[in-house]
């Protein structure tokens, strides 16, 4: 049996079990303070490739591949693939699993995508629809550009507040039987829009999002930020993390000591350039199933709350004068 706590919460009687990820990333990636816990640093980002988009579909798909490979699975042994990215009608994703042979969901959650992925995966399997779930998303720093920016050749100069997106990607898979670390809740995030509209300012316009979810997780499940080892935010990058740790403060929530960002974390923000941190669906996807899996399994960590946010626009709804709605699911894992 399933419960609902509050109005945005689940738990789960029959926590799913993560049994294995896997993680990818680009060589800047690989370059910064978690080179150590990806699976897989690439030496060429085209991954041999004839277009940035093609790139990240192969990303995304030699990702899911290790993942099975280490979880010993076939294609066969999963009943669904739940996967998404940031490009538009979610290309990357699609491409990627169009070989697979597995029932498939695609997800737009923007940079939340890895935790919406895990979240309805989690949904899923402890309702026993399915014995394994694959978790599956990714970005890529030149395809991004294109489609939200301007194409690399333009050379355009970036503000302080702006981040550098993710090449990298993470696969999670889930099952109902096995060892390893449970999600044992999932908060479901609502769209929060506060009219940031600069487009250089991500953290800005999800900082909300995720102050929203926080509140919604510790109030409906009445636990506090002292219960978890480790809160982590996806890419909320400096800018945003210090507005979340400053709000969430004044709403009560002491989350100084527990907070980190995988934004701030993927990169070292002071030697290679990447103004105010990581971004991008693969920036929660590569650093969670990376370096936070890891810990995990090495009971470093016993009790995280795993949270990506996400902005849900498009440069043409921005270019009419809209604001930025953004989004944040959480997560609950525990050994």
């Amino acid at each position: 049996m399933n419960n609902r706590l509050g109005r945005q919460t689940v738990t789960f009687d029959n926590p799913p079990i993560i049994i294995e990820t896997a993680s990818t990333v680009g060589q800047k990636e690989g370059k910064g303070p978690l080179k150590s816990t990806f699976d897989v640093i690439l030496d060429d980002d085209t991954l041999g490739e004839k277009s940035w988009e093609k790139s990240e579909s192969m990303l995304q798909k030699k990702t899911a591949l290790l993942a099975l490979e280490k979880a010993k699975l076939q294609q066969s042994d999963i009943d669904y693939i739940l996967a998404g990215d940031l490009l538009n009608q979610c290309v990357g994703a699609h491409y990627s699993v169009r070989d697979f042979d597995i029932p498939f969901l695609g997800l737009y959650g923007a940079c939340s995508t890895m935790t919406e992925s895990m979240s309805i995966g989690s949904m899923i399997v402890s309702a026993g629809f399915a014995d394994y779930a694959m978790c599956l998303t990714s970005s890529h720093f030149c395809s991004s550009e294109i489609q939200f920016r301007n194409p690399l050749e333009y050379g355009g100069q970036r503000t302080p507040s702006a981040q550098w997106t993710v090449t990298g990607a993470g696969c999670a898979i889930l099952s109902s039987k096995g060892t390893g670390p449970k999600i044992t809740h999932v908060t479901t995030g609502k769209v929060i829009d506060k009219g940031v509209t600069d487009i250089s300012n991500m953290g800005a316009a999800m900082a909300p999002a995720a102050i929203d979810t926080l509140i919604a997780h510790f109030n409906d499940t009445h636990r506090t930020p002292d219960y978890y080892d480790l809160i982590l935010t996806g890419d909320l990058g400096v800018v945003g993390s210090d507005i979340l740790v400053e709000l969430m403060l004044k709403e009560g929530f002491d989350i100084r000591t527990k907070h980190k960002d995988c934004g701030k974390m993927i990169f070292d923000i002071e030697e290679q350039d990447v103004h105010a941190g990581g971004s991008g669906c693969g920036c929660c996807g590569s650093v969670f199933c990376g370096y936070v899996y890891r810990e995990l399994k090495r009971h470093n960590l016993s009790k995280v709350l795993v949270m990506a946010t996400g902005a849900l626009m498009n440069p043409m709804i921005i270019e009419q004068g809209e604001s930025i709605p953004a989004i944040a699911h959480a997560v609950a894992i525990e050994i």
